[in-house]
C-alpha cells in the first residue's frame, strides 16, 4: 500500500498524476479518430512543428503553451491546406512542412546564447515539474478539446468513416477536417510537458492502436483507448517515481507493453484469437 500512498504525500506528484489522467484521456479520445483516419504521421509532424513556437515563447517572454499552440495549430492548418489545394501526396507535404518547422526551431534554438533548460525539457517531457498554473491551463485546454469532440461526435465519426457520403448529406467535410487538425494540434500541446515532443505521438497513437486490436466497435474502442491511456499514464508515472527514471519515457514504454500484450494475446491477432478459431473449426 505504501507504494501507492507515499508518492501522494508530495504535491508535485499529485499535480503530475492529475496531468497524467488528463493527458491520457484527451490523447486517447482524439487518437481514436487519428488511428481510424490513418493520420499517425500528422501527429508526429505537428508535435515537431510546435518546437519553434516554444522557442519563440521563450524569446518573447510569453507562455510556452501559447507559443506551442500557435505553431502547432498553424502547422496543422497549413498541412491541411497544402493537401487539399495541391496534388502533392499527403505524406510528402507533411514531411516537407514538419521537417522545415522543426529545423526552424533548432536554428532559432542554436542562436540563443547559453543552455536553455526549459526548452530542452520540452523535447523529452517532465511531467513531475508541472506547476499549479500549468495544470490549470492544461485542464482548461483539455476540457475545450473534449467538449468539442462531444458536441461534434456524430459529425466527426461520419466524416471519418465515409467522407464522401458525409459531404453528399450536406456536412461541411472540409471544415470538419480543418477542425480535426486543430484538435490534434491542441491535444499535442496538452501532452508536450508530459512526454515531450519526441514521444508525444506515442501517447496519441498507442492507446487507440492497442484498443483497435481488442475491439472493432467504435464506442468500445474509444473507451478501451481511454482506459489504456489513463492506466498506462498512471502506472508509468508511479514506475518512474520509484525507479527514478524519465517519466515520459516510462509512460510510453508501459503503453507500448500493453500494445505488445494485445498483439500477442488479444482476441483478434493473438493467442486467444487463434484458440477461438481452432475451437470453432470443424
Amino acid at each position: 500500500m505504501e507504494l501507492l500512498t507515499d508518492p501522494l504525500t508530495h504535491a508535485f506528484f499529485v499535480r503530475a498524476l492529475a496531468a497524467a489522467v488528463l493527458v491520457g484521456t484527451v490523447c486517447a479520445v482524439v487518437g481514436t479518430y487519428v488511428v481510424l483516419k490513418g493520420l499517425a504521421f500528422i501527429g508526429e509532424a505537428v508535435s515537431h512543428a510546435a518546437f519553434p513556437g516554444l522557442v519563440a515563447a521563450f524569446v518573447f517572454k510569453v507562455p510556452f503553451l501559447l507559443g506551442a499552440g500557435v505553431a502547432a495549430v498553424g502547422t496543422a492548418l497549413g498541412i491541411g491546406l497544402v493537401i487539399r489545394r495541391t496534388r502533392i501526396r499527403a505524406d510528402t507535404a507533411i514531411g516537407v512542412i514538419f521537417v522545415g518547422m522543426f529545423a526552424l526551431g533548432l536554428f532559432w534554438y542554436s542562436a540563443i546564447k547559453g543552455f536553455v533548460a526549459d526548452l530542452f525539457s520540452f523535447l523529452f517531457g517532465n511531467i513531475l515539474a508541472i506547476s499549479t498554473g500549468d495544470l490549470i491551463s492544461l485542464v482548461a485546454l483539455g476540457v475545450v478539446i473534449l467538449a468539442v469532440v462531444l458536441v461534434l461526435w456524430k459529425e466527426l465519426l461520419y466524416a471519418t468513416f465515409d467522407p464522401l457520403a458525409a459531404a453528399a448529406s450536406g456536412l461541411p467535410v472540409g471544415l470538419l477536417e480543418y477542425l480535426f487538425l486543430v484538435l490534434v494540434a491542441l491535444t499535442i500541446v496538452v501532452s508536450l510537458q508530459a512526454v515531450g515532443i519526441i514521444l508525444v505521438v506515442a501517447m496519441l497513437i498507442t492507446p487507440a492502436a492497442t484498443a483497435q486490436l481488442l475491439s472493432i466497435h467504435f464506442n468500445r474502442l474509444m473507451l478501451l483507448a481511454v482506459a489504456i491511456g489513463v492506466g498506462g499514464s498512471i502506472l508509468g508515472l508511479y514506475a518512474s517515481y520509484w525507479l527514478n527514471v524519465a517519466s515520459g519515457a516510462t509512460i510510453v514504454l508501459v503503453e507500448t507493453g500493453a500494445f505488445g500484450l494485445a498483439l500477442g494475446l488479444g482476441p483478434r491477432t493473438g493467442l486467444l484469437g487463434r484458440r477461438r478459431r481452432e475451437a470453432a473449426a470443424p
